[in-house]
């Protein structure tokens, strides 16, 4: 590829992503042309002679004529690194996509645990770094935390706080089976008022934890079942 010819591909590289009529001054910096600024005119004004560029209007820069867009894509325009954008750019849509099905799924399914737990219900999002809960409300009703305020205050600041809760989460010891931690089996000192019942997901590649925070005086073994049967039905397992 000769150097009127990667000028044309600048410019219409250029073009194509800003709409812009493009100077010579923005094709020598931005695309780091070792040539002076007067060759890279002289050059310019040979693909405009050409019918490749034209200048849109009075002290503008110069755009692609269809003569010239024909000629980048015929023999100038790079087919195999476009090719492995677009691959890359289909994967990340598709991931974002499962990732969005997954938030969905997730709200589903924490709002089936807290209408069925009457107690706090929660999910991280696939991304781990923000946890999703409902049924606080049914927590601050409970007799421990109505008569409690600071408690309550603690555990609302708890859930509130995606870092401090989801490091939680990793240093105890959960895995794909649901467990159990009471009161002060708990890490963090301002949620030793209540108890987890808590497990791991796994769907469609991503991963996160489920589970529910209630008061130590919860019934444990429905609580555990229903968290059981609500992963099965978010995993889409029978």
């Amino acid at each position: 590829m000769d150097r009127k010819q990667q000028i044309l591909k600048a410019i219409v590289k250029h073009f194509v992503q800003t709409a812009e009529p493009v100077g010579s001054k923005t094709i020598l910096v931005s695309y780091h042309f070792s040539v002076s600024p007067a060759t890279i005119r002289n050059d310019m004004a040979s693909l405009e002679k050409d019918g490749l560029i034209y200048q849109p209007y009075t002290s503008a820069g110069r755009v692609p004529t269809d003569q010239g867009y024909r000629l980048y894509v015929d023999e100038i325009a790079d087919y195999k690194e476009a090719k492995k954008r677009a691959i890359q750019k289909i994967k990340n849509i598709q991931e974002q996509y499962q990732a969005e099905k997954i938030r969905e799924h997730i709200y589903d399914a924490v709002s089936l645990l807290s209408r069925a737990t009457e107690n706090v219900s929660f999910a991280t999002l696939p991304d781990n770094k923000r946890t999703f809960y409902l049924g606080l409300s049914n927590v601050l009703k409970q007799p421990e935390f109505a008569l409690n305020n600071i408690q309550a205050s603690q555990v609302v600041e708890v859930l509130e706080n995606d870092d401090n809760f989801i490091r939680l989460l990793k240093e105890l010891d959960i895995d794909n089976f649901v467990k159990i931690f009471i009161g002060k089996e708990n890490i963090l000192e301002q949620i030793q008022s209540c108890s987890l019942i808590v497990t791991k997901y796994e769907k469609d590649g991503f991963q996160g934890y489920m589970g529910i925070i209630g008061p130590t005086r919860m019934n444990y073994p429905f609580n555990k079942a229903i968290l059981e049967e609500v992963k099965k039905l978010f995993q889409g397992k029978k």
